[in-house]
C-alpha cells in the first residue's frame, strides 16, 4: 500500500486516503486523512502528523479520542507532537490526536450517526471495522486498514476514564507480551492492570496483530489535568528513547501498583453520592467508600468495599443513576 493523495487542500494540509510511512520523505509532516462521508455525502477528516527521522528505526503509532469526552488524551498526543517539532530521530512517530469527530462535538464518548437504525456507540469495540457493516463500522474499516495497521511496530492509544469519574495515571497492559508491559512500566504510571483484552478494542486489536500496544487512562473525562498531561508526554519520551527512536537519558522506572483484577462498586439505586475516599487510598474489606443521598439529601444508603484493594476510580459527578459507578478498585 502507498500513500495515496487526493486533489483536496483544507486548512493547507494535503489529503490523503491511505497513509504509507516508508514512502514519505524524512521530516514532519501534517496531512487531513480522508476517511468516510458522513449522511450529507461530506467528507469527514482526520488530522495526522507524521515525525520521520533520516535513519531507520521502529515506527510507533499514537492514538487520542476514539471517546468523544476524553480531552487530555487529545491534549497528550498534541503536546507530544509540539515537542516533536525539530528533533532528529531514528525512525517514524505517527500521531493521530483525534478520532471520534462526531462524539467530540457532542461531548461524548460514543460516536454518533445519522442512521435512523443506529444508536450512539462506543467505537473502541468496533475494532478492525466492516467495510459492509453500519456507519461505525465502515469508519473503523477505513481507519484501521488505511491508516493505522499498516504503520506501526508499537502503539499507545490514550484516553481518560469515563466522564463524572476520574482515574490517575493509568494504564493497560497484556503482561503476555514483554514488550507491553515494558512500555507501560515506561511510562511511569500509578497503576497498572494486566489486561488480556476484549474484542473489538484498539489495543486488542494492536496486540493481536503482532504490534504491542497500551492503552493509558489520563485522569478524567472532559476536564483538564495538566500534570498527568505532562507525565503522560514524558512517558511516551521515556518509550522514544528507550527504543532509541530519540536520543536521550531514560528515566529510571518507578515501581508502582501491578493489578490483575478490578473490582467496580456501583449504584443500586439512583441519588447523589458522595465519595469517602480519595484516589490510590488502601481500603480494607467492608470499609465505607460512598454515601448517597436522596433528593430532599437524607441519607439513601452507604457502600462498602466488598474486599480489600487500592482505589483507582470514584466518581466525581455527584448524581448517580442506578448501575453507574461510585468506586472502582484495582487488586
Amino acid at each position: 500500500m502507498a500513500t495515496q493523495y487526493l486533489d483536496d487542500v483544507i486548512q493547507g494540509h494535503r489529503v490523503i486516503h491511505t497513509l504509507d510511512v516508508a514512502d514519505l520523505a524524512a521530516g514532519e509532516h501534517k496531512f487531513m486523512f480522508r476517511i468516510a462521508t458522513d449522511a450529507l455525502s461530506q467528507w469527514q477528516h482526520l488530522p495526522v502528523m507524521v515525525f520521520k527521522g533520516k535513519k531507520p528505526g521502529k515506527k510507533i503509532i499514537i492514538t487520542a479520542g476514539v471517546h468523544g469526552d476524553e480531552y487530555n488524551g487529545v491534549l497528550a498526543a498534541q503536546k507530544t507532537a509540539r515537542e516533536l517539532v525539530g528533533k532528529e530521530l531514528a525512525g517514524t512517530v505517527t500521531i493521530v490526536p483525534m478520532i471520534n469527530l462526531t462524539g467530540m462535538l457532542n461531548h461524548s464518548r460514543d460516536f454518533y450517526s445519522a442512521d435512523p437504525d443506529a444508536s450512539p456507540c462506543n467505537l473502541n469495540r468496533f475494532f478492525p471495522g466492516d467495510a459492509n457493516g453500519n456507519e461505525a463500522n465502515r469508519f473503523i474499516h477505513a481507519l484501521w486498514h488505511h491508516l493505522l495497521q499498516p504503520n506501526a511496530d508499537l502503539a499507545i492509544d490514550l484516553h481518560t476514564q469515563t466522564s463524572g469519574t476520574v482515574y490517575p495515571l493509568y494504564v493497560f497492559a497484556d503482561f503476555r507480551l514483554e514488550q507491553a508491559i515494558e512500555m507501560a512500566r515506561l511510562i511511569n504510571p500509578d497503576a497498572i492492570l494486566n489486561d488480556p483484552g476484549d474484542a473489538g478494542v484498539l489495543e486488542t486489536m494492536w496486540n493481536s496483530s503482532g504490534i504491542p500496544s497500551i492503552t493509558i487512562e489520563v485522569g478524567m473525562g472532559r476536564y483538564t489535568e495538566l500534570t498527568l498531561i505532562d507525565r503522560t508526554v514524558n512517558g511516551i519520551f521515556n518509550i522514544l528513547k528507550h527504543h532509541e527512536l530519540l536520543q536521550g537519558e531514560v528515566d529510571a522506572v518507578i515501581p508502582c501498583l501491578e493489578g490483575q483484577e478490578i473490582t467496580s462498586i456501583r449504584a443500586e439505586i439512583g441519588g447523589f453520592v458522595i465519595p469517602q475516599v480519595s484516589m490510590m487510598d488502601k481500603v480494607e474489606q467492608n470499609q465505607l467508600v460512598a454515601i448517597q443521598y436522596d433528593n430532599f439529601g437524607d441519607e439513601l444508603k452507604r457502600y462498602y468495599a466488598p474486599n480489600g484493594g487500592t482505589v483507582l476510580s470514584y466518581n466525581v459527578e455527584s448524581i448517580r443513576a442506578p448501575g453507574s459507578l461510585v468506586v472502582r478498585l484495582i487488586h
